[in-house]
């Protein structure tokens, strides 16, 4: 059977780099995301997919505004439409209070979306699709207050609690794989993190939140494939393939963290004990970030202009920064600047004053020379233009010093 795995939509997100279309009233980023995402049910609908697993993270937070929810809506509805299951995962980013007040996609199940099934619980779904029969367990993003009371935890390190939650998350799933049909395809579908994933924006969006989960937890024999959601970064976590462990990424770029990311979707071929598996990457807004230091520079604004032109920014989300030290501030057109990065969809600009404090060190005076008091401060008085004027005096005064007061040590204790 075809399924699609796809993750981490956050629709509705980095409306910061967008701006209001005024054809549509909408902010462009959301527009962006909601393109993608029709771009992925496109491809379901065109191949006549048997299945469509949604990894987790529907949106940015659990309360989107409304015509967020509607935008999501209306794309999942053409796989309604079109006859094809689907799995919706409960994600980090759709609970409320931290699991405790529900989630936001629970509201396809309350109102009894046709083929619609919400994972936000641990349990095993057994679905037909036109291929046949597959099992489904959904493990959706678990937090510590999910599996263990506060007193549990108290006067536990951090890393005794996540093996004690490992512990009984093993258990638990367990007990599901026990339950499975053994002639049936399975697939673990899950949102978390697990332990030897490359990360990416979503480093700091769980912290204290969750736990990381050991890879050995989900190479298990009995899982032809398993689907994962919550990194937003592509990756296969299991070289052997045997299962397959894939995180698809998310579908658009939240922020410029993600700036040389690919983004897609994963299309799957499966059928009990064999998986073949695609990652398909979708066309998405470029994010570009130029870097320029102008601190060397004679004309810093001939530098910058020339720096900005050697790069194709239509359209892209540009973050410009450029260093220069402070004399040369007056020295920048802003408005030429901003002429220059016009064609770019959103642009920022900023600017880093270089601290005229953090000189290259001088090599005469690395820590294992030998050169002598008087040595040391002349050379680094030579190295020094702004203290040229008072360098007789500085020397002079060093040179009393060493003179009449015999009982300070001007060398480092343990020095010869």
């Amino acid at each position: 059977m075809k399924i699609l795995h796809l993750s981490d939509i956050h629709i509705g997100s980095g409306f910061c780099h967008g701006r209001v279309n005024p054809a549509t009233g909408l902010n462009t980023r959301l527009e962006d995301f909601v393109k993608t995402l029709s771009l992925c049910i496109d491809r379901a609908i065109a191949d006549h997919v048997d299945l469509v697993l949604f990894g987790g993270d529907a949106f940015p937070n659990a309360t989107p505004a409304p015509y967020v929810q509607e935008a999501f809506a209306n794309q999942f509805r053409r796989l309604v439409d079109a006859d094809i299951p689907t799995v919706l995962l409960v994600g980090n980013h759709d609970q409320h209070s931290q699991g405790l007040g529900g989630a936001s996609l629970n509201i396809y199940r309350t109102l009894g979306v046709p083929g619609f099934v919400v994972g936000d619980t641990l349990t095993t779904h057994r679905l037909s699709t036109q291929k046949g029969d597959v099992q489904i367990i959904t493990l959706p993003w678990l937090t510590r207050s999910t599996l263990m009371t506060r007193q549990e935890t108290q006067g536990s390190s951090l890393a005794e609690v996540n093996q004690l939650l490992t512990d009984r998350l093993e258990v638990v799933i367990e007990g599901e794989i026990r339950r499975l049909d053994p002639n049936l395809p399975t697939v673990l579908l899950a949102h978390l993190m697990a332990d030897n994933a490359t990360l990416g924006a979503e480093r700091l969006l769980a912290v204290g939140k969750g736990f990381t989960l050991p890879l050995s937890l989900l190479t298990r024999p009995c899982f032809d494939y398993v689907a994962l959601g919550h990194v937003h970064k592509h990756q296969n976590l299991n070289k052997s393939n045997d299962p397959p462990v894939i995180y698809p990424g998310s579908i658009e770029r939240v922020d410029f963290s993600e700036e040389k990311e690919d983004k897609g979707y994963v299309m799957i071929d499966l059928e009990k004990g064999k998986v073949n598996w695609e990652f398909c990457p979708l066309p998405v807004r470029t994010f570009r970030t130029i870097e320029i230091d102008l601190s060397k520079q004679d004309d810093p604004q001939k530098a910058l202009l020339k720096g900005i032109a050697k790069y194709d920014i239509q359209d892209n989300v540009v973050r410009l920064i450029y260093k220069l030290r402070s004399e040369q501030l007056d020295l920048i057109d802003n408005s030429s600047l901003h002429q220059a990065l016009s064609t770019a969809h959103t642009y920022t600009i900023q600017a880093e004053l270089v601290s005229q404090l953090a000189k290259p060190r001088i090599p005469e005076l690395t820590a294992s020379s030998s050169i002598d008091p008087m040595s040391a401060l002349k050379t680094y008085l030579n190295n020094r233009e702004d203290l040229k004027e008072i360098m007789p005096s500085m020397l002079e005064a060093a040179q009393n010093l060493l003179t009449d007061d015999e009982g300070i040590c001007l060398v480092p204790q343990g020095g010869k």
